[in-house]
């Protein structure tokens, strides 16, 4: 009779796109969260946390990506026959949230959320299918005064966390800028907004990307298409070249207006325009000026400008001038339900990539105006606003500019001499509990000392505690400083260790106060 082939083992692996994260990068990302969370806090948004799963048809369809399966979500089909998917982003729970509490919350609603979400996207280097976001809502708005604030409040967030100003600049634009483009362009009817809807969003997702592929890539996924390196084919949105180039004169607007103002700057006092250009507001009065050559007669693109400078100008007011918050068409954000001003904040500072090339960090966080999401629930239209920060790489650039602010240092080991005195080491730890002191008893086999020593290390503990029958005897502790003697943790005898210099002998009922007192407590 055969045998049955024995069960195999599971891989230890993560799936892929996923990832794990351990201790330090935990405790370095919560520290970071707290300080952005005492900035919301300060500007009077509240806390709010969301279940992790919603209905497809709370999320909506929204994702870039639409040629993924499930539009991009990872979503299955529940045993009452709703289809339910992880969330994908904070912004679309949000917003049924705004529609389900609507009579209990104050209108309008100040909120900010901070967790994990999912999408169901190729994953790649630096790109994963799980990460986290910290957002900051306003729902109940529709005054612009709100988007000004939410800026505001990226800048300082920002800053807290340890971007010093001159390391980052937010940048500001508004998607009914770009809708006057397509109107003008012809692949967009105000009178029918779901006409060239997929030209749109093609549009939309190929600006996006002008970083990534530069102007030829971009032209290429307006019109016909793009094939990459590996051979992978886009579609294009079809547009005619007349069309292209009318959308293309947007997307080199940036450049454009860059070019102007060295122009001025290298020409000095003789430039008729250098006097105009010392004020702090004429980068911004500039571009929206060459922005207005654009859009030409479409009502809506003239709307975006005109709410562009009151944003501008509310700004001002309180202090952030362009050196922080500047008004720059190159700003697209590739969600669809943008209706308005739209936000990214870029990190302005060089890093080196994987091959050793400088290059700037980029954007760590974006946003915008989304005034018909929450109208999909209730029917009517419900101003929002706010902005999404990328956690892991807010963690990534202040790791890139050794600015972790958060302390990683492992927790005090009470050492294990003899096996049948547990309670008096249990004794220790609690002691320094109470005190407030991260503490622990060493749990693992006590047989081999060097092997606790090695531990110590591992967990990158500040104190060894030690008392061995002798030292328990004469009523005294042993402390160890382990960041001075942690060249010799990994080989080092329990006489040799208590030789070296980096350690003190202390009354055992002194135990914490000489805690305290060699940690700087």
């Amino acid at each position: 009779m055969a045998k049955d082939k024995p069960t195999p083992r599971p891989r230890a692996e993560t799936p892929k796109g996923f990832r794990d994260y351990f201790g330090a990068e935990v405790t370095a990302r919560k520290a970071m969260l707290d300080k952005i969370a005492e900035v919301y806090h300060r500007y009077g948004f509240d806390p709010l946390e969301t279940s992790a799963v919603e209905t497809v048809e709370a999320l909506g369809k929204f994702l870039p990506d639409v040629d993924r399966p499930n539009e991009g979500v990872f979503g299955w089909q529940d045993e009452d026959a709703d289809w339910l998917a992880l969330r994908y982003d904070l912004t679309a729970p949000l917003a049924r949230v705004a529609a389900q509490y609507r009579n209990e919350l104050p209108s309008p609603y100040r909120r900010y959320a901070m967790g994990p979400v999912w999408r169901n996207e190729k994953p790649g280097p630096g790109r994963f299918r799980q990460f986290y976001q910290c957002d900051a809502d306003t729902v109940g708005s529709a005054s612009v005064a709100a988007d000004a604030e939410i800026c505001a409040m990226l800048s300082d967030a920002l800053e807290i966390v340890g971007i010093p100003r001159g390391d980052y600049v937010v940048r500001v634009n508004n998607r009914k800028v770009l809708n006057g483009v397509m109107e003008v362009a012809g692949v967009l009817d105000p009178t029918d907004p779901d006409r060239f809807s997929h030209e749109r969003g093609v549009v939309l997702r190929a600006i996006d990307k002008i970083d990534r592929l530069g102007e030829d890539g971009v032209m290429s996924l307006l019109t016909s298409g793009r094939k990459d390196e590996s051979g992978d084919f886009t579609a294009g949105a079809g547009l005619t070249s007349h069309q292209a180039a009318t959308v293309m004169t947007f997307v080199s607007a940036p450049r454009a207006i860059a070019r102007a103002i060295a122009e001025i700057e290298v020409t000095g006092p003789s430039h008729p325009m250098f006097e105009a250009s010392l004020s702090p507001h004429f980068r911004n009065a500039t571009t929206i000026g060459y922005l207005r050559s654009i859009v030409g007669l479409s009502q809506i693109g003239r709307d975006g400008l005109d709410e562009l400078e009151t944003i501008a100008t509310l700004l001002n007011a309180q202090g952030y001038g362009p050196d922080r918050i500047v008004i720059d068409p190159g700003v697209v954000r590739g969600l669809g339900y943008y209706t308005g001003p739209v936000y990214e904040a870029e990190l302005t500072f060089e890093i080196l990539d994987e091959k050793g090339r400088k290059r700037s960090f980029g954007s760590v966080a974006g946003g915008g105006r989304y005034d018909d999401l929450v109208k999909r629930f209730t029917g009517q239209a419900v101003p929002a606003t706010g902005v999404s920060i990328g956690v892991d790489r807010l963690l990534a650039a202040l790791a890139a500019k050794g600015r972790l602010a958060a302390d990683t240092a492992g927790p005090v080991v009470v050492t294990v001499m003899d096996r049948d005195r547990m309670a008096d080491y249990m004794g220790m730890v609690g002691e320094l509990r109470s005190a407030g002191i991260r503490a622990e008893v060493y749990l693992g086999n006590p047989k081999q000392f060097g092997n606790q020593l090695k531990y110590a290390d591992k967990r990158q503990s500040p104190i060894a505690v030690i008392q061995g029958g002798n030292e328990a005897e004469k009523g005294v502790v042993i402390l160890k400083d382990l960041i001075l003697g942690a060249k010799i943790a990994q080989s080092a005898t329990l006489e040799e260790w208590k030789d070296q210099p980096a350690q003190v002998e202390v009354p055992r009922g002194d135990l914490v106060a000489a805690v305290r007192k060699m940690l700087g407590q």
